[in-house]
């Protein structure tokens, strides 16, 4: 096999990569200057280095524990479980929620053949029983995988003594009712709440 194919086909099994992105990515890189490709792989060798699932909540991240784990004033009673470290970040982010996160590592998605045991499970499952956890707020992405993957948690929830709560979905800030689909307008109307007056 070839130098180049051999680099193609590494770039292909990268996730949403094809095979012309593939090529592209390829050709691009080698008409780069060297130094340029070697900070690439630079990079890349020193993340996987540095980089790994933080023990308490499996957060990507530089320590053990991760910063947000480590930070003493946030409330440890509110748990928010999101699919991976990307979807923590975008939460965290907002600045709006001050609890601690358990990153999935996933989702539940039938077709790849994966089950919610097959997920960053267990340890959730063991801060519920052995600490003070009042609310577990599920994160999901509003995808099939990710409303699966919401719905069978709340099931292996529901006799924990902790309040499961989901986040609010529906129409954004800015946005017209006409121009929303079926299922946004379905979800504003179902998670409706009291008006401020």
């Amino acid at each position: 096999m070839s130098v180049l194919k051999e680099l193609i086909e590494r770039f292909q099994d990268l996730p949403g990569i094809g095979p012309k992105s593939a090529e592209r990515l390829a050709y691009f890189l080698v008409r780069r200057p060297k130094e340029e490709a070697i900070a690439l792989a630079r990079a890349i060798t020193q993340a996987l280095d540095t980089l790994r699932p933080c023990s308490v909540c499996g957060h990507i991240a530089e320590e053990d524990p991760c910063s947000i784990c480590a930070d003493g004033t946030r409330d440890r009673e509110c748990i928010c479980v999101v699919e991976s470290s990307r979807e923590l970040e975008a939460l965290e982010a907002v600045g709006e929620f001050h609890g601690v996160y358990h990153v999935l590592g996933g989702r539940v998605s039938p077709s790849e053949g994966v089950a919610l045991n097959d997920l960053n499970l267990a340890p959730l499952l063991e801060t519920i029983a052995s600490k003070d956890v009042r609310e577990v707020v599920l994160a999901m992405n509003p995808t099939f995988e990710g409303e699966a993957t919401a719905t069978m948690l709340a099931r292996e929830l529901a006799s924990a003594p902790v309040k499961v709560t989901r986040i609010a979905r529906g129409i954004p800030s800015g946005a017209e009712i006409v121009h929303m689909n079926a299922a946004v307008l379905g979800d504003a109307l179902r998670g409706r709440s009291a008006s401020d007056a």
